[in-house]
């Protein structure tokens, strides 16, 4: 049983550890120290949630609605081009933070954000619901349940490390040089991953 879990906790964090729209916002706001927490929670409670509907049988639904992911993808790499525009702007503006105080967006604005590069991404259906549901679901009743409580203990571990961790980061980010470069970075992130999906 403890093996279910386990795998998937290893599964799912060799899934989730990987350069994305998603790690790279969780990480400037981990620098920034800016609503943290709720975003920390959001992260894994959606993946946590997608990992359930795969395992409950959701992945087949996906799998084959097409016109579902041919939306997905379109929103996504629309969404995805917008930020990394702003994220291109910021860096040529050089715009210094001030961390601990944030860059003053709401509480509101920073969860949409979250909930655009978390659902608006096709890659994470097919990740969480399609790949670790059938993965899943290769095991006995309650196996199944077990390695999705892994993986989805591995977002949670990832996410946390990621957004709390970026703290220690932050005498790095003391100049706008420094600010330049990861606001650059994402948007070069953003822009690749937009044109991605559009080639896809």
């Amino acid at each position: 049983m403890l093996t279910d879990f386990f795998t998937g906790l290893a599964t799912g964090l060799a899934l989730i550890v990987a350069i994305g729209s998603q790690n790279a916002y969780v990480l400037r706001q981990g620098i920034l120290r800016e609503h943290v927490l709720p975003i920390v929670a959001f992260c894994a409670l959606s993946d946590a949630l997608l990992i359930a509907a795969g395992i409950g049988g959701a992945g087949v639904l996906v799998r084959g609605n097409e016109p579902l992911m041919q939306l997905t993808r379109w929103g996504g790499a629309l969404f995805l081009a917008s930020y990394g525009a702003l994220a291109a702007r910021r860096a040529w503006q050089g715009s210094q933070m001030q961390l601990g105080q944030g860059s003053g967006v709401t509480l509101a604005r920073a969860l949409t954000a979250c909930f655009g590069f978390t659902f608006l991404n096709p890659h994470v259906y097919l990740d969480t619901v399609v790949l670790l549901g059938s993965m899943a679901n290769q095991r006995p009743y309650a196996g199944r349940w077990l390695f999705g409580a892994g993986a989805a203990w591995g977002s949670v571990l990832w996410f946390s490390a990621l957004g709390f961790g970026a703290r220690y980061l932050a005498p790095l980010f003391a100049t706008v040089r420094t600010w330049r470069v990861l606001d650059g970075l994402i948007a070069l992130t953003m822009w690749t991953l937009a044109s991605t999906l559009l080639l896809n």
